[in-house]
């Protein structure tokens, strides 16, 4: 689960009464996102030209209505309480609802096609309460038994009408929820409603054809983005025994790659854009996946999780924290250690330039491992003011505010951009984590009446919408495949061999550190 894999974070315990968002935010002193109102995940043309409403049920706004610039919306307090087919809004903004009404105003008929905020939403935080393939059955089944699909003597027109909405939410759904198929239940589903909607149309035959294959080629990048993750995982080898056993192996350093910190920032770009792009927004969710107290089915649940993207990337970021700790502790002269670290930090502030803030955080904290910060007479020798203001750019107190006002910035720089350049945005990702952890903890996915908790849904899917929206750039910079390889693939040391190596290049200080040499020095060099 999750909490094994965020790194630098703390995580709260889950509140144990339910509450509403608003309550949480009271008493946790939760602030709400300080991002400004964003858009909402994009996709290809609609099928349609425009949806058209239920006159007896108000529409969900888009989320620059839901939310203003300081977050939440207060407005949402100011009316009444409607209720409308099981669903509650404040203002026509959609507050709750019980499972079955959310997921009938999920599927168009031929007066109504929700938009596609909800859309997104609820296809993200239903996975909660049900397992997709469950939802995919539902959806099927309304669609099929309302639209008299399986009805050979069913109204043609009503069927043309139809068909078209069907298909653009099923095909929203493939482009923005692809890893929910691999689930061959799914695909079943998917594959049998398309094939009723596509009988006897050849233009659906088409949008149909072309949706399937649009999804299998996703489906098959995300196989072979794995297989390639899987191959570099199993070749990679505690630097100290590369030493050992091939010492002729070892023969470049970082600086040796590449002497120029502004393609290095670059290339470490390369290599973020391209795993964010893999995660799939569910993963955010599916990571806290646990069981619903109103479900009573016993099976477990993780078969949910198709993949570990999510969890791919978080190890990026300790690689490239040991990879630095390596490359600063290998050198035998303190000079050379003194300017590779000097060399990290020319990295790490083309790093924060271009906007991406995981690498230069990973950069951060590979300088700040013990093995690292304890080297004081190779540190004498560094200029550090540089690295003190980006030090002070990722300081931790006030919840990350210094970041966070600078990540609000590249954001902002994002929207407004001229090049492909100033639209990178790669966000401290443990903290990313750490912010959806919190919000999905404080506050309960079921008030006390049963209905689900919308409201939470929809803070949820404004914060993963942003994410969606910044792991969809495309890298601007030219690739190296020279550098790309070092950074992936270069052995790096273990916690035990940094600390080595360490000791080596600057002797212990004190009697708990004499004897941890001793001990690592017997352990991994079978030295006395």
């Amino acid at each position: 689960m999750l909490r094994n894999i965020i790194v630098l974070t703390t995580v709260f315990s889950t509140l144990g009464s339910e509450k509403s968002l608003s309550d949480c935010k009271k008493e946790q002193q939760w602030k709400p996102s300080m991002y400004n109102s964003i858009t909402p995940v994009c996709f290809t043309s609609p099928l349609i030209e425009k949806p058209i409403g239920k006159e007896s049920m108000p529409q969900t706004p888009p989320f620059s209505a839901m939310f203003d610039s300081s977050g939440y919306n207060r407005n949402l307090y100011q009316s009444a309480e409607e209720s409308c087919g099981g669903l509650y809004y404040h203002d026509n903004n959609l507050l709750s609802g019980s499972l079955e009404a959310l997921i009938q105003h999920l599927v168009p008929n031929v007066d109504y096609y929700p938009d596609r905020t909800y859309i997104f939403t609820f296809l993200l935080s239903s996975r909660l309460f049900m397992h997709p393939y469950e939802l995919m059955a539902k959806v099927c089944h309304l669609c099929v038994e309302h639209q008299r699909l399986n009805d050979p003597n069913s109204d043609k027109n009503q069927i043309r009408k139809i068909a078209p909405k069907i298909l653009q939410l099923l095909t929203e759904w493939t482009e923005t929820f692809p890893y929910d198929f691999r689930d061959e239940r799914m695909m079943r589903n998917l594959k049998d409603l398309a094939h009723r909607i596509a009988s006897g149309e050849e233009t659906y035959r088409k949008n149909v054809q072309q949706m399937i294959q649009c999804l299998i080629r996703k489906l098959a990048a995300l196989s072979q983005y794995e297989e390639v993750l899987a191959k570099i995982s199993s070749t990679s080898t505690d630097r100290l025994t590369v030493i050992r056993t091939k010492p002729q192996s070892i023969q470049r350093d970082i600086i040796t790659v590449c002497s120029d910190p502004y393609t290095l920032a670059q290339q470490l770009t390369h290599i973020e854009l391209e795993r964010l792009n893999y995660i799939g927004p569910e993963e955010f969710v599916q990571a806290f996946v646990q069981k619903d107290p109103l479900d009573n089915d016993k099976s477990c649940y993780s078969d949910r999780k198709k993949t570990r993207n999510l969890e791919a990337y978080v190890e990026w970021f300790n690689r490239l924290s040991y990879l630095v700790a390596t490359e600063i502790c290998m050198p035998v002269k303190k000079k050379h250690r003194a300017r590779v670290i000097e060399h990290f930090i020319d990295v790490a502030r083309e790093c924060f330039n271009i906007g991406n803030f995981n690498s230069l955080m990973a950069i951060i904290s590979g300088m700040n491992m013990s093995p690292v910060s304890r080297l004081k007479k190779t540190w004498a020798k560094v200029k550090t003011a540089k690295f003190d203001v980006l030090e002070h750019q990722m300081d931790p107190s006030s919840n990350f505010y210094n970041y966070r006002t600078a990540l609000r910035g590249a954001a902002q720089r994002s929207l407004t951009a001229h090049s492909s350049r100033e639209k990178i945005v790669i966000p401290f990702f443990s903290l990313l984590i750490k912010d959806i952890y919190f919000l999905n903890e404080g506050c309960a996915n079921r008030l006390p009446n049963g209905h689900v908790n919308f409201e939470k849904f929809w803070e949820l899917a404004k914060q993963v919408s942003e994410f969606m929206t910044w792991k969809q750039v495309e890298c601007p910079f030219e690739r190296d495949r020279k550098i790309l390889q070092y950074l992936l693939t270069a052995p790096v040391f273990s916690e035990d061999s940094l600390y080595l190596a360490s000791y080596e290049s600057e002797g212990p200080e004190n009697h708990i550190e004499k004897d941890r040499w001793k001990s690592l020095r017997s352990s991994l060099l079978g030295r006395v």
